[in-house]
């Protein structure tokens, strides 16, 4: 590090950082005045916002809890950055639980391409989804399977690759005891192991011209350096391109990257994907959706195990994808119920609030919108009847039954707050 060293040791003496980005696919900058907490722009992402480090309970903020917002360590921010996605990319984010760089993709897609979403622990992976649904990404297929077999199914299928890797997390050593604990040299050689096969079963998912950003949050040379020096030595077809690398001092917790990129190669266009039958022309969920959304909202739907599913398309040929156990493919509408179709909250969270035929847009301020959130009934204040949206600062939150003035509430139980 040279110069830079001494003030890499003495940033440890002061606080971590904190920070939040802005989730372009529902809010916009506007929405940082209703967050006072805000002290200033991250310099490693456009959307990314510094807080006060003793903002408490933020998870449990309303604009939070729509999706307005996702609450990230702000170096992490610069991964997603240096990919540099563009509208139409197909992305795979090969480890990407909790959903902090998924999302972030998903921003950068704006409801274009595609992003595939992978994470091999599924009780992680059922919070990545639960992170996915929150931001309203209506273009993502989640999986949890291992990189290897994943990436050998998707062979040169993708624009864009990210390995953010499990790491011994040196990064987080200022914020997190444990951490510095349970931190030891053997962890160190063992990650460095993990993370170089992982490496490995990335680069066959990858398109020829395609680039791969490899992540982490540990600052050991074994993890970052040794395992880049050591795949470019194995993969003449690769090479390394410039970035800048982000250290506590510099103004968050730290993170590596490595930016690969594939020499140009033939490679055929990308295959997109048969998730199920097609439904389209089923009376019954068109008449459902018309009564839904002002306009007609969704296509290509699809129906698996009773649940009902839309994955948006681009142009260009069908694969099949029977042989792979996903866990969600686009957003589930809701679900066949004997002679009706009940409404799934993701329903209402993957489109703005003046698409719904019925929608009630509270206030920050409004009493209502901590009703809604603790699953109690509130008042419309208009006269409607059927599903409705229930928005907050124009952020869709959720949705309820409306009878009149009343609100039969939807909200999920296991998002309630108490």
């Amino acid at each position: 590090m040279g110069d830079d060293y001494d003030d890499y040791l003495e940033s440890f003496n002061d606080p971590p950082f904190r920070g939040i980005r802005i989730n372009t696919l529902k809010a916009n900058k506007d929405i940082l005045d209703y967050l006072p907490f805000v002290k200033g722009k991250v310099p490693f992402c456009s959307d990314g916002y510094y807080i006060d480090s003793d903002t408490e309970k933020l998870g449990n903020h309303p604009i939070h809890i729509a999706g307005g917002i996702y609450i990230q360590e702000p170096s992490a921010m610069c991964a997603v950055e240096m990919l540099d996605v563009k509208k139409g990319d197909t992305v795979l984010d090969l480890c990407a639980a909790p959903g902090s760089k998924s999302t972030q993709i998903a921003s950068k897609l704006d409801g274009e391409g595609l992003l595939w979403s992978n994470e091999i622990v599924r009780s992680r992976a059922n919070i990545l989804l639960t992170n996915i649904e929150r931001c309203g990404i209506r273009n993502a297929v989640i999986t949890s399977l291992s990189p290897e077999i994943l990436c050998t199914r998707l062979k040169g299928v993708f624009d864009k690759v990210l390995v953010d890797a499990p790491c011994s997390g040196e990064g987080m050593f200022r914020k997190d005891k444990k951490a510095r604990e349970e931190w030891s040299l053997e962890h160190v050689i063992s990650c460095s192991q993990r993370q170089y096969k992982i490496l490995c079963s990335a680069k066959e998912a990858l398109k020829g011209s395609g680039v791969l950003i490899y992540s982490t949050c540990t600052f050991s040379k074994e993890e970052n350096e040794g395992v880049i020096e050591r795949f470019l030595d194995e993969n003449r077809d690769f090479t390394l391109l410039e970035i800048k690398r982000v250290y506590p001092s510099d103004g968050g917790e730290g993170h590596f990257a490595a930016k690969l990129q594939r020499k140009n190669v033939e490679s055929e266009r990308a295959p997109l994907f048969d998730f199920g039958r097609i439904y389209d022309k089923d009376e019954t969920i068109r008449e459902f959706i018309k009564d839904i959304f002002k306009d007609d909202r969704l296509y290509n739907i699809y129906v698996k195990n009773d649940g009902i599913y839309s994955m948006p398309f681009t142009a260009g040929s069908m694969k099949s994808l029977s042989d792979i156990q996903f866990i969600r493919a686009g957003i589930k509408i809701g679900e066949i119920k004997k002679n009706r179709i009940e409404p799934h909250h993701n329903l209402f969270t993957s489109f703005k609030n003046d698409e719904y035929l019925r929608n009630i847009d509270l206030s920050l301020d409004d009493d209502r919108v901590q009703r809604y959130l603790k699953g109690e009934e509130i008042e419309t204040g208009r006269d409607f009847k059927g599903f409705t949206g229930v928005s907050v600062q124009g952020i869709s939150l959720g949705y309820g039954k409306a009878v009149g003035d009343r609100l039969k509430n939807k909200f999920p139980k296991g998002l309630r707050i108490f």
